[in-house]
């Protein structure tokens, strides 16, 4: 009985990683979030201008298992 390559294909991973930036400074932060979600987009504290600062997703870096 032979293999097909249907068989070896790796599943998608559930999670990806994601660079998001600030709006206010462009300040970065790393965060996971789900394959199927929608782009990732959250307030959180920004050091550099010491203010909640709106983030929103850049670029996916990986993929996680």
């Amino acid at each position: 009985m032979f293999l097909t390559n249907a068989l070896l294909k790796k599943p998608k991973s559930k999670y990806v990683l994601v660079l998001t930036e600030s709006l206010v400074s462009g300040h970065q932060l790393v965060r996971i979030r789900e394959r199927l979600a929608d782009k990732l987009e959250f307030i959180y504290y920004d050091p550099l201008v010491r203010l909640q600062a709106l983030y929103r997703e850049k670029k996916k870096i990986r993929s996680l298992k």
